[in-house]
């Protein structure tokens, strides 16, 4: 429930001169307003100040009961602005009878982007009806036009239908008028209407001359008894018949009240007694309400605030969760390697345990041995390559030396280049063989990989 706006005075527009249109007069005063730089421009977005314009000049024209003007609005943060307003009465239609009903329409500060506010404004002797469905007891009022507001096809004059039309179905003020004292208490002790009760004297004649006197209307069904039609405070009567009003005028002990400015609700007009409320059980469902409504925006809060906290724990579940599964997968595959390199360690061990059992057994043994004897070839191509990589280098020695030879002037010039030529041409021979061994040896390499990884597969 938004809390009632706090105004400090108005501004509302001059009287304009008598010779002058009020619609033309009305247009200059909001152009003027919505014109101003500075300061003291209103808090409205240029874009949208020539539509506010346009929605005021509509709803003037339309409900001349309204009036445009500008007040100070304390928002419920504290803060103030300057905003425009339009104050006056909505007539309804009640019970085949007109009624005015005080309004007061805020234009905030995203407006018309957003809905205005409106709070119903009654005067010292109207009362809010409590419950209602659509005013809550600050005033406020919640019709259906105003929660579904679109920008921009909603517009103030039709706000203003449609808070007619639903203030006739259930108006939200009624009366309460305290009873008048009586100043002639011998008068009031024989004539039981001038003290605002109603007439129970069965003499049609008496109560015909002292029904009005109170300033309500006579609930007494028999038309002999509700004679006068002229209240005195002012508000219409909604009853047509002018047979109801006969005499009451010579009885009336009170000057008559001048008219208001607003017309009585219909709730004012059924003759009821209302009860003057005890202040301390005001003050204490006064009370209530502001604890509830505190409760209720805490309770809010607190629940936006858990449930932001509950999506960022569920957030970082979500994470601990994939962070989860990828150690999982690390520990698996570190666990794998583990295992493979342990078994490795072992053959390595193994091997090692059979070269030291070897070199025990031989070591011993072995005396004046040729290095080029103390390596065996394990099939003919590793020994086709170690010959052909042998010679290669062995080549590739005379060459330098013949290099040498020639820088020294040990050899012809001639001589050297014709053992270059023959040497290189052997030194070819060799090396295409070498590469014809390795390529042998690299295929027989991978058809026993081949092979051990079949044999492992199965």
């Amino acid at each position: 429930m938004a809390p009632p706006p706090f105004f400090h005075g108005g501004s509302p527009p001059p009287p304009p001169p008598p010779s002058s249109n009020p619609g033309q007069y009305i247009q200059q005063f909001l152009s003027n307003l919505l014109s101003q730089r500075g300061p003291s421009s209103l808090p409205y977005s240029e874009d949208s100040k020539w539509l506010i314009r346009q929605h005021l000049v509509t709803l003037t024209e339309s409900y001349p009961s309204l009036a445009p003007k500008t007040a100070l609005y304390t928002h419920a943060d504290g803060r103030s602005s300057t905003l425009l307003q339009a104050d006056g009465t909505v007539p309804i239609l009640f019970h085949s009878a007109t009624y005015n009903i005080p309004v007061v329409i805020w234009l905030l500060e995203p407006y018309p982007r957003c809905a205005p506010l409106v709070y119903v404004n009654p005067t010292r002797d109207m009362v809010i009806k409590r419950p209602h469905s659509f005013v809550d007891p600050s005033g406020l009022v919640s019709v259906p036009y105003l929660s579904n507001w679109v920008y921009p096809s909603s517009n103030l004059v039709d706000l203003a239908r449609d808070l007619a039309r639903h203030f006739a179905r259930d108006p939200p003020l009624y009366s309460r008028r305290p009873p008048a004292p009586n100043p002639n208490p011998s008068f009031a002790s024989s004539n039981d209407s001038v003290s605002g009760r109603p007439n129970q004297n069965p003499n049609p004649s008496f109560a015909s001359s002292n029904s009005s006197v109170s300033g309500r209307p006579n609930p007494n069904p028999n038309p002999s008894f509700a004679t006068s039609n002229n209240s005195p405070s002012g508000w219409p009567d909604p009853n047509p018949n002018p047979s109801f009003a006969s005499s009451g005028n010579s009885v009336s002990v009170r000057p008559a009240i001048p008219p208001r400015s607003y017309p009585q609700s219909p709730y004012g007009s059924s003759g009821r007694q209302v009860g003057t409320e005890d202040p301390a059980e005001v003050f204490k469902r006064n009370a209530v309400n502001k604890l509830v409504e505190s409760l209720s925006s805490d309770i809010g809060v607190l629940r936006k605030t858990r449930e932001g906290e509950m999506e960022g724990v569920v957030s970082v579940q979500a994470a601990l969760r994939e962070r989860e599964e990828r150690i999982g997968r690390g520990v698996r595959e570190m666990q794998g390697e583990k295992e493979a390199l342990e078994q490795q360690l072992q053959m390595v061990s193994m091997n090692t345990d059979v070269l030291e059992s070897w070199l025990r057994e031989n070591g011993g043994k072995v005396k004046n041995v040729d290095v080029d004897d103390a390596f065996e070839c394990c099939d003919v191509l590793s020994k086709q390559m170690i010959e052909c990589t042998a010679a290669d280098l062995a080549i590739e020695d005379v060459v330098y030396a013949l290099d040498k030879a020639v820088q020294e002037g040990s050899i012809a010039f001639g001589q050297y280049l014709r053992n270059v030529r023959l040497l290189s041409r052997e030194q070819f021979f060799h090396r295409a063989t070498n590469s014809k061994v390795r390529a042998a040896q690299m295929g027989a390499q991978i058809s026993s990989m081949a092979a051990r990884a079949s044999q492992l597969a199965v």
